[in-house]
């Protein structure tokens, strides 16, 4: 960041900055970034949103729709793709609690045969858990809902950034032409070319990074679906692609996705190891998708190294949780873009890039105009 500050304004001559410097400029933007979360959080997601969505605001615009139009179209669509997300998400809810009885009558019988087993093949009296199977499938229940209950709750809490996400990106797209004045002008005027070509290049680069989401999700989907069918769990294609769409909700998502085919697996074969095989299936696609689909697909559409990748999103999570993990990547891809036009971050750009072959042409909806 005090290198990004320093080739963007100009400094004296033999200015430079000591170790010591770097450290601290490199806590304090950490505090302020890890504070100011619940500001910048929504914000940068809002600016994700409105990059991706100004090639389809412009498309619009020229098609004869006004301003207020086409982002009330542009932002409609973002709204229609996570209301399918959520649709997912509760189906799967719901149709695990009306296998719930089911569920818990076969917990209780698989507990009792597990009981006399250990009596008869290792002599264990179980007399003491003699209740002990309708005991935890009440506790069950009951961590169920708990752990349902927390999730409302965090949801509950999260429909701020909902409401606040989309008003962002509207008033970003609105005022888009103001902003971009705004930040011409606190830079000096030799560097307005540079500024704009790194505006236009961030545009494209989170056009990539989401391209780059999609195929991530696309070959968990695979992946999940071979992992099914070998293992013969019915429907394995819905399953696979259901949970890896639901990944796009960190953490949750994935539990909640692999419910409904852990349900279906016991009730049909009746045997524990079905649920366990995919809890394990899952549980590697995801150490894969996290640590090796991630960093080489969105990476290597972004131009970052794969192990730069894996670090920030590791800072991410630590500094903004899972939000942190989504978000970074793309700053350092801008930071990378920064690197590449000044001569004193070439060692930067050397260590974030995958190589040093010559720039792609770009693509040509983002070179229409160069006035914006």
């Amino acid at each position: 960041m005090v290198e990004i500050i320093k080739t963007l304004v100009p400094l004296p001559p033999n200015k430079k900055f000591s170790v010591l410097e770097i450290l601290q400029y490199t806590v304090l933007i950490s505090l302020i970034l890890y504070f100011g979360k619940t500001l910048f959080i929504p914000l940068s997601f809002s600016l994700l949103v409105s990059f991706i969505l100004y090639p389809l605001c412009k498309w619009l615009e020229k098609k004869g729709a006004n301003k207020i139009s086409s982002i009330f179209i542009a932002i409609s669509i973002i709204f229609i793709l996570f209301g399918a997300i959520a649709f997912l998400l509760l189906s799967q809810i719901e149709g695990f609690l009306k296998e719930w009885h089911t569920f818990s009558v076969k917990f209780s019988e698989s507990l009792v045969e597990l009981y006399e087993f250990l009596e008869v093949r290792y002599g264990i009296n179980t007399d003491d858990f003699s209740e002990l199977p309708k005991n935890l499938v009440s506790g069950s229940s009951t961590q169920i809902f708990d752990f349902l209950a927390s999730t409302a709750y965090s949801i509950s809490m999260s429909v701020f950034f909902v409401i606040l996400i989309p008003i962002f990106s509207a008033l970003i797209l609105y005022y888009r032409k103001r902003l971009t004045n705004v930040l011409y002008k606190l830079f000096p005027s030799d560097k307005k070319e540079s500024i704009h070509e790194i505006l236009i290049e961030t545009i494209q680069t989170y056009y990539n990074f989401i391209k780059g989401m999609l195929l991530v999700y696309f070959i968990v989907g695979i992946l999940n679906s071979i992992g099914l069918a070998i293992i013969g769990i019915p429907h394995p294609i819905a399953f696979g692609f259901i949970a890896s769409i639901l990944t796009f909700i960190p953490y949750v998502g994935i539990m909640i996705s692999s419910l409904l085919p852990i349900a279906v697996s016991w009730i049909t074969y009746d045997s524990i190891w079905y649920p366990v095989g995919i809890i394990i299936i899952f549980a590697i696609v995801q150490l894969l998708e996290g640590y090796i689909i991630f960093p080489f697909a969105v990476g290597n559409r972004l131009k970052i190294n794969p192990l730069v990748i894996i670090i920030v999103i590791i800072a991410g999570g630590i500094l903004w949780g899972a939000a942190g993990m989504i978000l970074f990547i793309p700053f350092v891809s801008i930071l990378k873009l920064i690197a590449d036009r000044s001569e004193s971050l070439k060692i930067v750009s050397l260590l974030l890039g995958t190589d040093t072959s010559p720039k792609k042409k770009r693509s040509w909806f983002f070179w229409k105009s160069k006035k914006k």
